[in-house]
């Protein structure tokens, strides 16, 4: 690579690792930087750096770094360190001002003078890639002592945050179920996210399940039949009908009885709702700005009372939040418009984006806010005297926790309400003056059935405390002791790795299962193969994980695919390492010893479960060292049956499979039995007798029998010929 002898920081490359890699099991961004003559001129030679940099991120000061105490980073910037160290510690800052929390970040030196890896935790790719744009500029402003607009990148993050993370509703989902060890796929740019892996998945979109059917949005869309199937089954909901004009609107009303609430047929968010009108001039007013929300507009029966919200997850009550009204009060000197922005929405929980839980309130026309004050007799630019409240917002405001104080009964009323429309997810709109009274006894009534509600009332109320609504749902999706995942083998080195990925698919498919291998001769779905070539990165994998017919997966990696990708799942049942061979093409990652190559290939071990097991090589010693790394149990594997690490690990009551006397040996502890002679199979299965022992031991730590394994390997020759071989 060519030197940059300039004073300037360059990117020689910026990799996106999207699985378990060299660094960490998660996510990162990891980036080349070259130095150049920086290498030179630590922190601590640099008049006023730490100055600037810290008055520019005061945040900086909460990072631990080294020190492993608040202020650690600060400590080190003053004894000394070099811009990729401190490039680091500014992009986790700058991803943690935009709303994207992280705390992970390395750099460590090549073996090239001034070139460096920085790593970084990433929750969205894209904002971390801006940030480390970002952090390269600010450090050269910060060095060069010249001008940086900090809060412009912080707002641009922010946006950018807003549009490419996924949502509030379906981040709780998410992460209740990585807290439960449940793996996920984001499926799309959106919010379509797969939670589990092959035959074992779900999927959620925001607050929807696939459990969530098309005909039960749909009911639940169409207010007016949504109220028919309530009443038709006893749940108390407000009388009306649907209007074609403000003339009928006004003659419903008068049938109905004043007051009446005005609201679209099918619409969401409250938008188009008008309620507690009382004349003419206001329900005709009301209707075009309804029908504009919606495709039909409803009249119906204005229920007096709170306005509520209570969330059911699979027919229980999780969360319940109660609206409120919203005024300000005259000074006699200020408009409405004024006392509108720092009464109400100076409110830090008033914003555009989903983030917050109440919305500001805006007076343009049409809007419900400048409905009401009109009603009043007021406009923007009116100055109220004095003391005097003005209502401003007569409903939503839905950010007052009161899930404690539900009446059984009406728990019992929404629980009916979300069953008759057919959602196992959804929030229930009720009005009624007191939550912890039965409906019928004050006159309550269910006015909505909403699909896919929004979930951070409940996440962030104004008054009282945050409810765990993502656990619910994760746990409504997958029982007690289900984490979603499938069996899953990753095979690591480069010895024969492809012949044991296929000979352990060859073997988990004896038993039944449908199985999904990526590896470097192809991508196979149950023994078919669907794309030639090598198939052995992240894509390929990617689409055995998300195949829904897959019952296990085995999966192919070398040094390469690790050091570009990472694993395409986060965890599996069975590790396979072979070697620590040296393998070409990894020179330009600064790899070139067998030492180099362990720290690599031991991320194939660290991602084994508790209750897997990491099949390694017996007789590699690197290989050999990566037992202390495993999590899980370990079988070795050996050509020999006195290869010292075999006997010592079967003198601990280890597992081992090893060739003994022409024949493979399957041995726990002291006991052994014989798989199968080795004079029985093809020549072609002898001569890869390490591959075939590995292959052995993979199958063995999956859980299938000795027999049916021992069945698989005498049908190595139609092992063989369905490989075309």
């Amino acid at each position: 690579m060519s030197k940059n002898l300039e004073r300037n920081i360059r990117f020689l490359r910026i990799n996106h690792l999207r699985g378990p890699n060299i660094w960490t099991y998660r996510p990162v961004l990891e980036a080349w930087i070259d130095i150049g003559s920086l290498e030179e001129c630590p922190s601590n030679t640099l008049p006023g750096f730490t100055d600037r940099l810290v008055s520019w991120l005061p945040g900086l000061a909460e990072h631990r770094c080294g020190v492993g105490e608040r202020g650690g980073f600060l400590e080190r910037l003053r004894e000394g360190t070099w811009p990729g160290h401190i490039m680091e510690h500014v992009a986790i800052e700058l991803q943690n001002l935009s709303g994207m929390q992280t705390g992970f970040g390395k750099t460590r030196q090549t073996s090239e003078t001034g070139v460096y890896k920085m790593v970084i935790r990433t929750r969205q790719f894209d904002v971390s890639h801006h940030a480390v744009l970002a952090a390269r500029d600010l450090v050269m402003a910060a060095i060069d002592d010249t001008s940086y607009d900090v809060p412009a990148v912080v707002a641009a993050l922010r946006d950018m945050v807003d549009s490419l993370c996924l949502g509030p509703s379906t981040a709780c989902i998410v992460n209740a179920a990585t807290e439960r060890r449940i793996p996920h796929i984001r499926l799309t740019e959106g919010n379509l996210v797969q939670l589990g892996y092959g035959r074992r998945q779900r999927r959620i979109w925001t607050a929807e399940t696939d459990q969530t059917s098309a005909v039960a949005e749909g009911i639940s869309s169409d207010k007016n039949l949504t109220k028919s199937l309530l009443a038709s089954c006893g749940v108390p909901v407000p009388e009306g009908r649907e209007v074609n004009c403000p003339a009928d609107a006004w003659e419903a009303a008068l049938d109905i009885g004043l007051p009446v609430v005005v609201k679209p047929s099918d619409g969401n968010h409250g938008r188009g709702v008008f309620t507690d009108l009382s004349t003419q001039a206001e329900i005709e007013a009301a209707f075009p700005l309804a029908a504009e929300e919606g495709s039909s507009v409803i009249v119906e029966r204005f229920v007096r009372g709170h306005e509520h919200r209570v969330l059911i997850v699979g027919g229980k009550v999780v969360a319940a939040t109660r609206g409120d009204t919203a005024s300000v009060i005259g000074d006699g000197l200020h408009t409405l418009a004024e006392l509108i922005d720092y009464q109400i929405n100076s409110d830090p929980r008033r914003g555009e984006t989903e983030d917050f839980p109440l919305e500001p309130v805006r007076l343009v026309p049409g809007a419900s806010a400048m409905l009401e004050l009109e009603r009043q007799g007021f406009g923007p630019e009116s100055v109220p005297t004095e003391g005097q409240s003005v209502l401003v917002i007569r409903h939503g405001n839905m950010a007052f926790d009161v899930t404690d104080d539900v009446h059984p009964d009406v728990a019992a009323a929404c629980a009916l309400a979300a069953r008759i429309v057919g959602l196992d997810v959804t929030g229930i709109d009720l009005v009624a003056e007191n939550i912890g009274r039965p409906l019928h006894e004050q006159r309550g009534a269910i006015v909505e059935v909403n699909a896919g509600p929004s979930l951070l009332m409940h996440l962030k109320p104004a008054v009282g405390k945050p409810r765990p609504v993502g656990q619910a749902i994760a746990d409504h999706l997958f029982s007690a002791h289900d984490d979603g995942r499938i069996p899953i083998v990753g095979i690591s080195g480069h010895r024969g790795t492809t012949l044991i990925a296929r000979l352990v698919a060859w073997l988990l498919g004896l038993s039944g299962g449908y199985v999904g291998v990526a590896c470097r001769e192809g991508l196979y779905f149950d023994r078919r193969r669907v794309e030639g070539g090598d198939q052995s990165g992240w894509d390929a994998g990617q689409r055995v994980l998300m195949n829904r017919s897959v019952d296990a997966g085995v999966f192919e990696h070398d040094a390469l695919a690790i050091l570009r990708e990472g694993l395409a799942y986060d965890r599996c049942l069975v590790g396979v390492v072979t070697d620590t061979d040296v393998q070409g093409g990894l020179d330009e990652y600064y790899i070139t010893t067998p030492d180099q190559m362990y720290t690599i290939l031991r991320s194939q071990v660290d991602v084994v479960l508790s209750q897997g097991v990491a099949v390694l090589n017996a007789e590699e010693e690197r290989v050999i060292e990566m037992a202390d790394l495993c999590d899980g149990g370990v079988i070795y594997y050996s050509q020999r049956a006195d290869t010292p690490a075999v006997v010592g690990h079967r003198e601990d009551g280890g597992r081992a499979v090893f060739a003994d006397r022409g024949q493979i040996v399957l041995a726990s502890g002291k006991e052994s039995q014989t798989l199968i002679e080795l004079a029985t199979l093809p020549k072609a299965a002898q001569r890869a007798l390490p591959s075939l022992l590995a292959a052995v031991g993979a199958a063995w730590g999956m859980g299938l029998a000795p027999e049916l394994i021992a069945a698989g390997l005498d049908n190595f020759a139609a092992y063989s010929a369905a490989q075309g071989d």
